[in-house]
Parts: C-alpha cells; sequence; structure tokens
C-alpha cells in the first residue's frame, strides 16, 4: 500500500526552526519526485518546495522553492531510509500552515516540474509559529 506520513511539525516561536519528515511506505520513493506543500486556514494549497526524483542524480537532485521561503527552507532526501525532508529555518508566523507531502504521479520525469499533479498526499503535520 503507498502511504506517506508527514511528522516533525509542533509550535515554535517566530525565527526558530523544525524539520519536517515525511517517509514513504509501499513503495521506493527515489523514483518519485517529491513535494511539499502547506495550506493556511481559509487559504489554498500551496506549493512550498519540490525536489526531482534522485535515481539517476543521486545527490544531485534538482530543487525548487516558493519565492517566501528561499533560502529558509531546505529540501533533501534519504534514499536509504526512504524519506524526504523539509529543514526550515528563520519560522515566521505566516509559515503557520498544515504541511504536507506528497509524490509526483509519473515514476522518473525527468526534470523537474513543481506545477503538476501530485498524488498520495499525507495526512498533514500542523506547523504553528507563534510567540
Amino acid at each position: 500500500q503507498v502511504q506517506l506520513v508527514e511528522s516533525g511539525g509542533g509550535l515554535v516561536q517566530p525565527g526558530g526552526s523544525l524539520r519536517l519528515s515525511c517517509s514513504a511506505s509501499g513503495f521506493n520513493l527515489s523514483y518519485y519526485g517529491i513535494g511539499w506543500f502547506r495550506q493556511a486556514p481559509g487559504k489554498e494549497r500551496e506549493v512550498v518546495s519540490c525536489a526531482s526524483h534522485s535515481i539517476s542524480n543521486g545527490e544531485n537532485i534538482n530543487t525548487y522553492y516558493v519565492d517566501s521561503v528561499k533560502g529558509r527552507f531546505t529540501i533533501s532526501r534519504d534514499n536509504a531510509a526512504n524519506k524526504v525532508y523539509l529543514q526550515m529555518h528563520s519560522l515566521k508566523p505566516e509559515d503557520t500552515a498544515v504541511y504536507y507531502c506528497a509524490i509526483d504521479g509519473l515514476a522518473l520525469r525527468p526534470g523537474l516540474n513543481c506545477h503538476i499533479e501530485f498524488v498520495h498526499y499525507g495526512p498533514g503535520t500542523q506547523v504553528t509559529v507563534s510567540s
């Protein structure tokens, strides 16, 4: 059974850091592009970051970040653990949202495209940035 589960969210003060994890089961995550998304109350879900598959590129994956998180968030893959991470630094109140991971619906897609259909969203993890 294909499944993604997010973890690592919590309550953090502005300027703090969190590392979100996305654990995959039932398939090899290395074959798929991966995306991190977030949805704040009353807002639409938005893509935060995404990364290409790592079968042909190994550690040299292509990555994308929405402008609002550039320089603060880093996406990374751990193929051995079948996980993807989102390291978040300098968190701001506007980063408060439920964060989700999902995979590209097409295995081994060439290049990187964060605006395609992602599938198998996890249940999400709440990130709250507040003093």
